[in-house]
């Protein structure tokens, strides 16, 4: 059977979750977490012997391709709309003295 919440964890939790429960906010929390931990408790009682542990529920696969260059080093386009350039690169003001 699950652990009954009495005021002392009920308050603990609340200053660990940073909240502040009152009146009626304090009942419905009780009550919500006595159903987690009957929830936790029926799911003790599932028999898990000869099942694998799962580290993940899907297959992975590689996503990764092969880097291929896809454009060359066109540098007369890139540079054409440059509002300054210089001797094939960008002009850019100073950032410092």
């Amino acid at each position: 059977m699950a652990e009954r919440i009495d005021d002392q964890m009920l308050e603990y939790v609340s200053i660990l979750a940073k909240i502040e429960l009152k009146g009626e906010e304090k009942i419905q929390a009780r009550s919500d977490m006595e159903k987690m931990l009957e929830y936790a408790d029926k799911l003790n009682e599932i028999d898990t012997d000869g099942v694998e542990p799962l580290v993940q529920a899907i297959d992975m696969e590689n996503v990764f391709r092969e880097d291929v260059v896809t454009n060359s080093d066109d540098r007369e386009n890139m540079l054409s709309n440059a509002p300054e350039k210089k001797d094939g690169q960008y002009m850019v003001p100073k950032t410092f003295n």
